[in-house]
């Protein structure tokens, strides 16, 4: 009998696991031969206190801390580099520029440094003169080694004795007076608490305990790698976003990561690059940038998982007391997890929240499973 049982080894998944296994039992089950191949490993990997909704940037700002100075043995390497981001926008997105810049200023009084079409130029050389009216630089984030991130929760979590099990898809949860019952394709687990860090299969694994389902939509997003024309060197340019995210780029790895920033619903699944968002990401870029696309050498998609209100869905379910939500991270669950870690595992212990994490504007109640809007079926849990 486990204290916990946490369905899911992406992000959420394994920094749950390593805060939760200080001080309880955890089992991390993982559907897949290895944890974080669905969303985890098809991340553009934006560290950014600007991006996202204003629980999502406190969450951010709270992680911080970890990024820059992880437990000693938890990565060899920096998990956060200097890579600044760049919203451009056209002439008639002027509006969207003032809505950004009013971001800024909520996020820790950030400077907002605007910049003219000239300047983005310097710094992008292949952007359309005839595109960029202007652009808003945030010069504080950072690109995150997600993989080394991702790695360093998952070594800890074994180091302070939880289990991981792999290609251990779920297939029945019931349970009786001592606990939960998992059923997976290879064996059966007992267990006094889920935790559901399902990703897109929240709401599925939700249904198969006998728990309301929190009406989660997983939302498709594609991505490629393109080439540089020959010559160009883009390790220092910025990470350049729509800002209306229309479409986004970045330099990785000598060439560009590339997206239409689509949304498109999508059951839960082994996500693919649809052709169509190729051919709107390359349509899109191309009017900004003088940038031929040669080749394709990668594309890939991913679910961002969202509830309504695009906060995350944290906390005891209202009528279960003993399965807990960790779902609903959408685009940003990388971000901030560190700090949704540990938000997860003081709600999960019952125990408060730690005042670094509220003093960065964290409201619990902005994550509730009890909120308002969440929740769409009527199902009660197994008796």
């Amino acid at each position: 009998m486990f204290d916990f049982v946490v369905i899911g080894g992406g992000m959420a998944g394994a920094s749950a696991a390593y805060e939760l296994a200080d001080g309880a039992s955890v089992l991390l089950l993982e559907r897949e031969e290895h944890c974080g191949y669905h969303t985890t490993g098809r991340s553009a990997a934006l560290f950014s206190e600007t991006y996202g909704n204003a629980t999502i940037r406190s969450l951010t700002r709270a992680s911080r801390g970890l990024y820059e100075a992880p437990p000693a043995g938890f990565a060899e390497h920096p998990l956060l580099t200097p890579r600044p981001v760049l919203f451009i926008a056209r002439a008639d997105q002027e509006a969207s520029i003032a809505d950004m810049a009013e971001i800024f200023a909520w996020t820790g009084g950030k400077p907002s440094r605007v910049l003219s079409a000239d300047a983005v130029r310097e710094r992008v050389p292949i952007m359309r003169a005839d595109y960029v009216a202007q652009a808003l630089l945030d010069e504080t984030s950072m690109d995150i080694d997600v993989h080394a991130l991702h790695q360093g929760y998952l070594r800890g979590a074994r180091a302070r004795g939880a289990r991981i099990a792999v290609s251990a898809e779920v297939l029945d949860i019931d349970r009786d007076s001592s606990g939960w019952r998992i059923t997976t394709a290879r064996e059966q687990f007992k267990a006094r608490i889920i935790v559901n860090a399902g990703g897109a299969w929240a709401d599925t694994i939700a249904a198969m305990a006998g728990v309301a389902t929190a009406g989660l939509t997983p939302l498709r997003r594609t991505a490629m790698m393109l080439d540089l024309p020959d010559g160009v060197d883009a390790s220092s340019w910025p990470h350049v976003i729509d800002v209306d995210e229309e479409f986004y780029f970045k330099p990785d790895a000598g060439r560009l990561l590339a997206s239409p920033a689509d949304e498109t619903q999508s059951e839960p699944c082994d996500a693919q690059a649809d052709e169509f968002d190729i051919a709107v990401a390359i349509d899109r870029i191309q009017q900004a940038a003088d940038l031929p696309v040669r080749s394709i050498s990668r594309r890939w998609a991913g679910l961002r998982t969202f509830a309504a209100d695009r906060s995350p869905v944290v906390g005891f379910d209202p009528r279960c007391e003993d399965f807990f939500w960790l779902a609903g991270q959408g685009g940003y669950g990388i971000q901030t997890a560190p700090a949704l870690a540990k938000v997860a595992a003081a709600l999960a212990h019952r125990r408060p929240i730690a005042d670094a994490i509220l003093d960065a504007g964290f409201d619990p109640d902005e994550v509730s499973p009890a909120r308002a809007g969440i929740g769409r079926a009527a199902h009660t849990a197994a008796a």
